[in-house]
């Protein structure tokens, strides 16, 4: 029972639900939490945010080098997994609920909110990390690749799905016991997995003697992550603006819930998609399709104001069918790139920790960016969005949630047409076994 089999892939996926579960409100609820409900200033939160995650991507490639070593101690790794799924569950409580003694003072309120984002991002970055590096030593073609990325990241839509819409409807307390029993579910189902055995020239090779900067000495490796990381900002600014932009741009508080819900719905929906499209159009093909059709999203985001929330649906709609893309596509490129380079078997984690720590940049860039901009651009939490800051008549929150991502998508839709020029990501230089 493997990955690409549907029994499999169900039993694997699954622990994508917690953790993406987690996710959501760490890095889109979060702001919102402390700045609207707790009155964290937005300059501060955005800094303490910039730091905590900065601090946290640069420890993820250690990570990913210690859970490549611990793959040849099956108990030790099982030990060590179910510690960080204890203390992601302790940790995000202590995040959204901190001492009532301490709210009301900012100063404390971001040194709490400081201390458990880095142990709640700790060990989600090494149970993430483990995850992805289990599913990339199954192997197999593009399209193989491709459909474990789809299971895992299906769960993981599904976990933010529920992430969108409980929080809003039964509160903080029920995400809370919601993500410790899916972290129980999915960790359990992980281990009654076979114990993944690549094929591979590297599969028997240990990590003993190997840097953690040993995978950047590898050009296109570098290449993607550049491609990778653009991308993953140009996708941050938004996911961290989100709910400012409904509330204080489209006037529709009440409508954020189902709106998440659709965007994420859209994005899961489409992953069959784009398995399919891969096997016709091959990765690049197909993850370039999903940012053109980003692009799309944000250029008609940019037109909406207050009042038009069907509008901002079908927005919702394109970007989640976008996302889906961003979603699939990239991993399997970065599986099939490790392969070629003969690492399977010794280096996923370590690969896959710099796949962390290049999606962790983005989303710490996008919140060091977009909230001291905002503030210095006159906007506040919980009022109507700022008049035009220009010329153009753009709005702080549409600069933000719209244009920019617009420009940085672009450019990164650019880098991956010249990517794509590179023989090592071009099909035919697959390996048999791939």
């Amino acid at each position: 029972m493997t990955p690409t089999t549907p029994v499999g892939g169900w039993a694997y996926g699954l622990l994508g639900w917690p953790l993406a579960f987690a996710a959501l409100p760490l890095y889109v609820v979060l702001p919102d939490h402390y700045a609207r409900e707790l009155a964290v200033p937005l300059a501060p939160l955005g800094l303490t945010l910039l730091g905590v995650r900065l601090l946290d991507a640069w420890i993820d490639p250690w990570i990913g080098r210690q859970v490549d070593a611990w793959f040849a101690h099956p108990r030790r790794l099982r030990a060590l997994a179910w510690g960080m799924a204890g203390g992601l569950a302790l940790a995000f409580t202590g995040l959204f609920f901190p001492p009532m003694p301490w709210r009301g003072d900012p100063a404390w309120l971001l040194a709490w909110a400081a201390a458990m984002l880095m142990l709640c991002s700790l060990a989600h970055g090494g149970l993430t990390v483990l995850h992805q590096a289990w599913g990339a030593r199954q192997g197999g073609d593009a399209t193989q690749r491709t459909r474990v990325v789809a299971w895992r990241e299906g769960w993981a839509l599904l976990g933010v799905l529920c992430a969108s819409v409980l929080p809003a409807t039964l509160g903080l307390e029920a995400s809370t016991g919601a993500l410790a029993i899916g972290l129980g579910l999915g960790m359990g189902l992980l281990w009654h997995q076979p114990w993944p055995q690549p094929t591979g020239t590297g599969a028997s090779s240990p990590p003993n003697g190997r840097t953690s900067w040993a995978p950047l000495a590898h050009a296109p490796l570098r290449r993607l992550l550049g491609v990778y990381g653009l991308n993953g900002l140009a996708s941050a600014l938004p996911a961290t603006l989100v709910l400012f932009f409904i509330r204080d741009r489209l006037a529709a508080p009440e409508a954020a819930p189902w709106l998440l819900a659709l965007y994420f719905g859209a994005a899961a929906l489409s992953l069959p998609l784009w398995v399919r499209g891969v096997s016709r159009i091959g990765l690049v093909g197909a993850w370039g399709a999903g940012m053109a059709l980003a692009v799309v999203g944000f250029v008609s985001a940019a037109r909406l104001g207050a009042g038009d929330v069907a509008a901002f649906a079908v927005v919702c709609l394109v970007c989640g069918l976008a996302q889906g893309a961003d979603l699939s596509v990239p991993p399997a490129l970065l599986a099939g790139l490790l392969r070629r380079a003969g690492q399977a078997g010794q280096a996923e984690g370590l690969w896959f920790g710099w796949w962390q720590f290049t999606g962790k940049l983005s989303l710490a860039l996008a919140a060091g960016m977009a909230l001291p901009l905002l503030a210095s651009l006159g906007y506040q939490p919980g009022q109507p969005d700022a008049p035009p800051a220009n010329a153009l008549g753009l709005t702080p929150l549409v600069l933000g949630y719209a244009v920019l991502p617009c420009v940085l998508k672009s450019l990164a839709g650019g880098l991956l047409w010249w990517l794509s020029r590179d023989p090592a990501f071009q099909p035919s230089k697959e390996l048999p076994h791939d």
